[in-house]
């Protein structure tokens, strides 16, 4: 026969009432691994395609390599142009010809653009539900790039290219603004205009001062990077009616071709140059069109920057020459090193969550 023990009313009570307390309490939700921290992109090394991504966590100085291998069981096996948040995604684009999609959160793989859709991939804006991808199409005999375009994915998980859109040569960074889409061309030397609803050409922007590489925002503006072999620029674009209402030229001489630099705070641009065989971190001032210190920091190798704004630090990826794998240098406000970290092959671009 089963016994059953009667429970005084006191303590029945008092168990109803620490159960409704409990209820109301907040649910702490697990955090993923990689939901803080900073992610470093190593480009990956030409013929070897090794790019892969690194887990830095400032607080604890613990650093997880091969993050893509490690949670997926398989390698990145591209070289890594790009890498991109958007919502609980975050998007990795090879110059390959391949994105893999991710979850922000954990690194688990959760889609990619079918293999073989894409020729030469730079970077990727996601706008609603569709993913929209620069890439130079095929080289030609004169390894220029005649067919580029921006490719269409109505997914954005990935999937198949839905759409090419034809664009001038040498399609690099895009920025989504006032319902269109922005692209900079480096070698047409325009700025393409893009209905992103109709997936159509709707403008191009002829740029004068530097090949147009990347958009930054800065103070309610958009400006577009762009630079020539004496000067960098940044020219303020009007997105409502696709005009350039003002054109900085800063007198910056050899800054690095791919366009490499990190805004800072309170107007600061850091960008990369070289000379001598050294390379170089210069600052410079977009709102007073100067340069504030064209040796904020040397050194030899640098191949990318990116700015931690809530440590004040920037972070400068070197390659170490291709030699085998690079280091990213960090510094405070002053230009001073404050730690050196290891990294894999061509530190090139960082995300800090």
């Amino acid at each position: 026969m089963k016994m059953y023990r009667v429970l005084p009313r006191f303590l029945i009570l008092s168990l109803a009432i620490v159960a409704a307390a409990c209820g109301n309490d907040p649910v702490e939700v697990p955090r993923g691994p990689f939901e803080q921290g900073v992610l470093i992109m190593n480009e990956g090394a030409f013929g070897a395609n090794d790019g892969e991504v690194f887990h830095y966590d400032p607080q604890s100085g613990d650093m997880r390599t091969d993050i893509f291998e490690e949670v997926n069981g398989r390698p990145f096996a591209g070289l890594i142009q790009d890498m991109l948040l958007f919502e609980d995604r975050i998007y990795l684009v090879a110059n390959t010809g391949k994105v893999e999609v991710v979850d922000a959160q954990s690194f688990q793989s959760v889609g990619s653009v079918n293999n073989g859709d894409l020729d030469i991939s730079r970077s990727l804006v996601r706008v609603g539900q569709k993913l929209f991808i620069s890439d130079f199409g095929p080289y030609d005999d004169n390894f220029a790039s005649p067919d580029s375009y921006v490719a269409v994915v109505r997914d954005p998980q990935g999937g198949t290219v839905a759409q090419k859109i034809p664009v001038s040569s040498a399609p690099e960074g895009m920025i989504f603004a006032n319902g269109h889409l922005f692209v900079a061309c480096t070698a047409g030397g325009v700025v393409e205009v893009i209905d992103p609803e109709a997936e159509t050409l709707m403008e191009s922007i002829p740029i004068e001062g530097g090949s147009p590489y990347f958009f930054l925002e800065y103070a309610g503006n958009t400006y577009l990077y762009a630079r020539d072999s004496e000067s960098v620029y940044f020219h303020r674009i009007n997105t409502q009616d696709f005009q350039v209402i003002e054109s900085i030229a800063i007198p910056l001489a050899n800054s690095l071709w791919n366009g490499s630099h990190a805004l800072g705070s309170g107007g600061e641009v850091f960008i990369l140059t070289s000379s001598g065989g050294g390379t170089s971190v210069a600052k410079v001032s977009l709102e007073e069109g100067t340069v504030l210190d064209e040796s904020f920091y040397t050194g030899t190798n640098f191949y990318g920057l990116g700015y931690h704004s809530g440590a004040g630090q920037l972070y400068v990826g070197e390659n170490a020459a291709w030699q085998g794998n690079g280091t990213v240098i960090k510094l405070d406000g002053n230009g001073g090193v404050v730690e050196t970290l290891a990294a894999g092959r061509g530190p090139s671009g960082f995300l800090f969550r």
